[in-house]
């Protein structure tokens, strides 16, 4: 099965407050719309076809209700119970999503899925798409989502492209290369990872500024880092705050030089 980084959820109450903060970075940032059917509402910021996704709830009442949709279930925990923001999960694209939940029961796997999704476009326009939840019973490490559009990777990028919510970004043309997670076990998360999925590995080496130690699963469009602390840093923070989660943005092409902290994450420009 071919597997293509889609995007990184950040879980945000007002995503509409993200726009500034950001466009003041250099992005550039749209309103997205809303997921009547599960009461949460998106901005969205591109980099070709990856891109990262404020969510936020608008009704709560609505979204309690989705114990199939478990990115739903989540943000329900983490934004209105521990009032908790910040980079989420990852969804990875595919095209096979039928045979993919399949082939993760067969692994022991519990699943949610495939459920169809919707969004009304702030154009009005109908945006469709299926969505696939792997969880381990034992809950032993943070599994990343699925999800396979509609429509394909052309045409999408032809729409967006035709919207100007590609390649309009004030420096330049940045690349989302890669996301990176805090994890406990840096043998175990990224080697359940590659096999479940698999993904090729890469180098480890030591993040200076991180100060952690870093092993590269390669995904297509953008990569997966996973980081385990060395001593006292930003990846132990986060790892002791919120637990093991997604919580960099690695950006190249940028022309610029950067490493900060922005929205309860942590962002590398280059």
């Amino acid at each position: 099965m071919q597997f293509f980084f889609d995007h990184l959820v950040w879980f945000f109450k007002n995503p509409e407050k993200a726009i500034s903060p950001i466009n003041q970075k250099g992005l550039h940032v749209v309103k997205g719309g809303r997921h009547e059917s599960w009461g949460t509402y998106n901005t969205l910021t591109y980099f070709g076809l990856s891109y990262i996704e404020f969510l936020g709830i608008e009704n709560l009442s609505i979204a309690e209700k989705h114990n199939e949709n478990r990115l739903i279930t989540q943000i329900v925990e983490q934004l209105a119970k521990e009032s908790r923001e910040g980079p989420a999960k990852v969804a990875i694209r595919t095209n096979q999503i039928e045979e993919l939940a399949i082939k993760l029961k067969t692994e022991g796997l519990i699943v949610y899925g495939p459920l169809t999704g919707e969004r009304v476009r702030a154009d009005g326009q109908l945006i469709r798409w299926s969505l696939l939840f792997p969880e381990y019973a034992e809950n032993k490490v943070p599994l990343p989502f699925f999800i396979q559009w509609e429509k394909s990777d052309e045409e999408r990028y032809s729409e967006l492209e035709e919207q100007r919510v590609i390649g309009s970004h004030i420096i330049g043309q940045p690349k989302l290369e890669s996301v990176g997670f805090v994890v406990n076990d840096l043998d175990q998360t990224p080697e359940i990872w590659r096999k479940l999925f698999g993904l090729k590995q890469g180098e480890e080496y030591i993040d200076t500024e991180l100060n952690a130690r870093c092993r590269i699963l390669e995904l297509d469009r953008t990569n997966l880092l996973f980081f385990t602390p060395i001593g006292d840093g930003p990846a132990a923070k986060v790892l002791k705050e919120k637990g093991e989660t997604p919580f960099l943005v690695n950006l190249t092409d940028t022309n610029q030089s950067q490493f900060f902290e922005l929205l309860d994450g942590y962002w590398k420009f280059r």
